[in-house]
């Protein structure tokens, strides 16, 4: 059952499709009004995805930046406030993976998934918690983080250390931000039916000389529940956690993988 908000507004990165989408699109059901983010690439999705939610009745704004960027973080959560009059969820949904061998990554690819899945969690966190307290009604910051940040996949080192990356962070910002009445958690999703990991059977599949495909369906034989995941699934724990029925959680980072991997 959906919970109404009154007079929320949600920030949602990378929501143009996959998870950040179906997230978008639950809190807008909760009763949000949602501002969605995305790069420049994924604009006519990102427009899309706001017309969607618009018929719905909720009120939307988008901003195209890069998360990764720290001007574009800035005034994306600037534009927010102007557009739909505060911030009171960040949602920093925003990734990136490269699969490929610790050997075989270069330095660039490294900085690349870094400056986007832990410099970026780090600048919305802190973009959105300056803005939350200049509101002074507290707020919800939640975070991307991911089953590898428990337990890393061979071939997916950088983007398993970016992600226990965010764990910390996110720890250590819940401890920062209490006083201040913003809580920051994140959710953890194992195996999802999204462009990502198709992106990830694909190249583990050719590095362990399987069919495209193959791969997919080895690590998904660990899941309890005996499927893979959709967005759809995040997005109601991405509910819970943008919710006042998470209020006293805080510094948690929340797996949701059907059973792959126990905290």
């Amino acid at each position: 059952m959906s919970r109404e908000i009154t007079q929320s507004v949600a920030l949602v990165t990378g929501s143009a499709r996959g998870i950040g989408k179906a997230i978008a699109q639950r809190l807008a059901q909760d009763g949000h009004d949602i501002a969605l983010n995305d790069i420049a690439a994924n604009a006519d999705q990102l427009e899309a995805t706001a017309e969607e939610i618009r018929a719905t009745g909720r009120r939307v704004t988008t901003v195209i930046a890069d998360v990764s960027v720290e001007a574009d973080v800035n005034a994306m959560v600037a534009k927010v406030a102007q557009d739909l009059g505060e911030l009171n969820v960040m949602v920093s949904n925003a990734g990136i993976a490269r699969v490929t061998s610790l050997l075989e990554t270069s330095v660039d690819e490294w900085d690349q998934v870094m400056g986007v899945n832990l410099r970026g969690t780090f600048l919305c966190y802190k973009a959105a918690a300056e803005q939350m307290i200049r509101q002074g009604k507290g707020g919800k910051i939640i975070g991307a983080a991911s089953i590898v940040a428990f337990r890393p996949f061979a071939l997916l080192s950088t983007y398993s250390a970016s992600k226990w990356g965010v764990r910390g962070l996110t720890q250590g910002a819940a401890m920062e931000f209490a006083k201040h009445k913003i809580t920051v958690n994140a959710y953890c999703p194992g195996i999802v039916g999204t462009a990502m990991w198709e992106l990830i059977d694909e190249k583990l599949a050719k590095e362990e000389g399987m069919e495209k495909g193959e791969a997919l369906k080895k690590y998904s034989e660990a899941i309890l529940m005996g499927r893979v995941s959709v967005p759809e699934d995040v997005a109601k724990l991405a509910s819970y956690l943008a919710s006042p029925d998470s209020d006293y959680m805080t510094g948690q980072c929340v797996l949701i993988d059907g059973g792959i991997q126990f905290s």
